[in-house]
């Protein structure tokens, strides 16, 4: 009898801690990627820092798809693209909100996608023109990747029509096609290095594609011209222009106040930690926290800030 209410005790004991305990669930992208190691990295940190958290990383189809689960209310923490972020912000139907995502809260700027269109050899596309007639892989349908594709060749006076081929696929897919011969070139918008890009050089003969800085121009904010540096991926021996674009982390407003601090604070205290995880982490940088930001920050993030005099 006395084990038998032990039993039920510890399960009770049990019950009341997991109903107190904070979930932080991780939203980041496919698992070829960038967002999916450093979310895997800040799960470790969140589960050994924050006291009573539980904690989970979630494989998605990356930005839209983050920002429309955490409208939902179906995570705590998200990696997303600063142009997706803007239109979630503003509601644009055409890149996947149906609305406004009104609860969504900023938590930092992180590091910035690098558009990389990779080709191979054999498909002889040099530039964006060469891209007419050819197959491309896009990202996953209205993914940050997709938007980023869409704006970059709408700059160089094209559009999917222009194109052999359309595919919208994830980055370790698109890869595969090229491998067989069934595609030319993917574009990947992602931190330097990135493992899929990296599979691809190494498996086949490939051309890095320039996107100029008068196309990055046209876009405009929140693009800006940036360079991908000789021998990034294998057989790319000369450095290579094209866009980049912000990254942020993002929550929404009905996360307690406390854990959005502590999430805050954690990654900025657990910079080698993302390093490790992903060479991309590297520009993360605490001056550069609130820069472009083109939502409110939640409260808890904005209280590190001020504490670090980042904000006033």
């Amino acid at each position: 009898m006395i084990k038998k209410l032990l039993t039920v005790f510890a399960a009770l004991i049990l019950s009341i801690s997991t109903s107190n305990a904070q979930f932080i669930n991780i939203l980041t992208g496919g698992t070829s990627g960038v967002y999916y190691p450093l979310g895997v990295s800040l799960q470790k940190i969140y589960g050994d820092k924050i006291k009573g958290s539980k904690t989970q990383v979630q494989a998605t189809k990356a930005s839209v798809e983050n920002l429309n689960l955490l409208q939902e209310g179906k995570g705590e923490i998200a990696f997303v693209l600063g142009d997706s972020l803007k239109f979630a912000w503003e509601g644009n139907e055409d890149a996947g909100f149906k609305g406004k995502l009104d609860k969504l809260r900023g938590i930092a700027a992180i590091y910035p996608n690098y558009v990389q269109i990779v080709a191979s050899k054999g498909s002889n596309i040099k530039s964006l023109s060469d891209l007419k007639g050819k197959g491309l892989s896009v990202g996953a349908p209205k993914s940050g990747t997709e938007l980023n594709a869409r704006a970059i060749l709408s700059a160089g006076g094209m559009s999917y029509k222009d194109l052999g081929k359309t595919e919208y696929l994830p980055f370790a897919e698109s890869v595969e096609l090229i491998k067989n011969r069934q595609l030319d070139a993917t574009l990947q918008s992602a931190g330097l290095g990135v493992a899929s890009l990296k599979d691809l050089a190494n498996a086949v003969d490939v051309t890095v594609v320039s996107v100029s800085p008068d196309i990055v121009k046209k876009i405009g904010s929140p693009y800006v011209s940036a360079v991908i540096p000789a021998n990034t991926y294998k057989g790319q021996t000369a450095d290579v222009n094209t866009a980049a674009i912000g990254n942020f982390l993002v929550t929404h407003k009905d996360v307690p106040v406390d854990t959005v601090y502590q999430m805050t604070k954690l990654v900025f205290e657990s910079l080698p930690d993302l390093v490790a995880a992903h060479a991309a982490a590297k520009d993360i940088d605490i001056k550069k926290a609130t820069t472009g930001m083109p939502l409110p920050l939640h409260p808890g993030a904005e209280k590190y800030f001020k504490e670090k005099g980042i904000i006033k």
